[in-house]
């Protein structure tokens, strides 16, 4: 009889590795004719769902994510459970370990091993879940914000005009709601449904308070887990259980996390927050640069996980405190990675093989498209020659780009970004900076690398 597996992919920005993912472990299964489905829960949404009648089928499931996937489904399923990079990595393995597991029987349900795996969460899970539900706050609003300069750096001062609508709606209204999102999806994750609406107030008041995304942080978390703990200890009978996530769970929680905001928490995190932004604007060169080459090289070293993540993190951040210079050192820096290789691929072609060299053309669109994760590929298969190459070009560019003073409004795009007029500053520098950090990168691959051997 032969064993179905279902899998779902999922990426904090649901762009990349969602789909590399996906794709990898459909490889490996049609390969070894083994029954698959993979739902992806990507930008663009969820994508080939699984249903119910293929959950009661499966013999277990595979979930290869970084955000909230709705893994309540799967409750009594054999769950493997691991980062969405491990299945572009070792795709194999992972079948073979679900395939390894032991249906859980009914009755033992909830005191499955498996089923215990499968509910353990973490804090970097949860807190991508809040940054993925952000980030499209986040381009579209920056996006709008640049958009509104075309009339002029001012111009969105005199009410009525376009330039003050497209200020008002990115800036006023998108950029408004980033804090509360990040803040109620950090939650929705820890407590799912209960957690949103503590979690969305909690983020609102951190944001009133002026707490910025640290204090959004702070209450999505604080909002989840007491959601979580008010839903696993109130007891009430059969009949009025519906009271507790429609009333009880949202009243108690929302006002605890919102007292905890107002009255504990909200200040001191402000504090931090405008110590970390005053600290940032009052930069000198010889700092700046150190934060770009340390930022750059967090984005090379895991290639889309958790380093580059909480790089990516730290600099969407703080697009909603009007500090734009790490987004620009932080996406430039992750565009250099498959561009480095793909560069290295045609000038140092003997030293790759023909599929790598077929691999390094879309590796260069990769990047061009702000996909750090183009490399991967090339790391897995020689990750003490690439990882410290790509490093090293991905830290000179993010130094660069802050020492250019660059400035980067919207956290994607890659080089498409570049042609939206005020959505970059220094553009002709900042284009520089990645170009040097490609050529670094390809220069060293070109060095180190072995001849292959026909």
């Amino acid at each position: 009889m032969t064993r179905k597996i279902v899998a779902v992919t999922a990426c904090p920005t649901g762009v990349a590795h969602t789909y590399m993912a996906a794709e990898s472990l459909a490889k490996a299964a049609k390969e070894r004719q083994i029954e698959l489905k993979v739902e992806t829960r990507g930008a663009v949404g969820v994508e080939n769902e699984i249903t119910e009648a293929e959950i009661a089928e499966a013999h277990a499931v595979i979930l290869a994510a970084d955000t909230d996937v709705l893994e309540s489904r799967f409750a009594g399923k054999p769950v493997v459970k691991v980062h969405v990079a491990q299945a572009i990595k070792d795709p194999n393995g992972l079948l073979d370990q679900a395939l390894a597991m032991k249906p859980a029987e009914p009755a033992d349900v909830p005191k499955s091993p498996e089923r215990t795996k499968a509910a353990r969460t973490g804090p970097y899970k949860h807190l991508m879940t809040g940054v993925s539900a952000m980030l499209p706050l986040v381009v579209a609003g920056g996006l709008l914000i640049a958009l509104s300069f075309l009339f002029g750096i001012e111009a969105f001062k005199e009410k009525g005009t376009m330039a003050a609508a497209l200020m008002n709606i990115g800036g006023g209204a998108a950029f408004a709601l980033m804090v509360p999102v990040l803040s109620g999806f950090i939650a929705f994750s820890i407590a799912e449904k209960p957690g949103l609406a503590p979690g969305l107030v909690g983020g609102m008041l951190a944001s009133q308070a002026g707490a910025g995304f640290l204090g959004g942080i702070v209450a999505g978390f604080l909002a989840g887990y007491v959601a979580k703990w008010l839903k696993a200890g109130i007891k009430l009978p059969r009949n009025l259980e519906g009271l507790k996530p429609i009333l009880l769970i949202p009243l108690i929680a929302t006002a605890v996390t919102g007292l905890l905001m107002v009255y504990v928490i909200g200040e001191p995190v402000k504090y931090i927050m405008d110590s970390l932004t005053d600290w940032l604007k009052s930069l000198g060169s010889a700092n700046a640069v150190l934060l770009g080459l340390i930022l750059g090289a967090m984005m090379a070293f895991d290639m889309g996980g958790p380093l580059n993540k909480a790089a990516y993190t730290f600099a969407v951040g703080l697009v909603g405190s009007d500090v734009f210079g790490p987004m620009a050192a932080v996406m430039a820096a992750g565009m250099t990675p498959p561009l480095g290789l793909w560069l290295a691929t045609v000038i140092a072609p003997k030293k790759f093989t023909q599929e790598e060299r077929d691999g390094g053309k879309s590796a260069g669109v990769l990047g061009l498209a702000f996909i750090t994760e183009g490399a991967i590929p090339f790391a897995a298969g020689d990750p003490f020659r690439v990882i410290p190459s790509i490093m090293a070009g991905s830290a000179v560019t993010g130094a660069l780009s802050m020492l250019f003073g660059a400035t980067l409004r919207a956290p994607h795009g890659g080089l498409f970004v570049l042609a939206i007029p005020n959505a970059v500053s220094h553009v002709a520098l900042y284009a520089l900076a990645i170009a040097i950090g490609t050529a670094i990168t390809a220069l060293l691959l070109s060095l180190l690398k072995k001849r292959v051997t026909p």
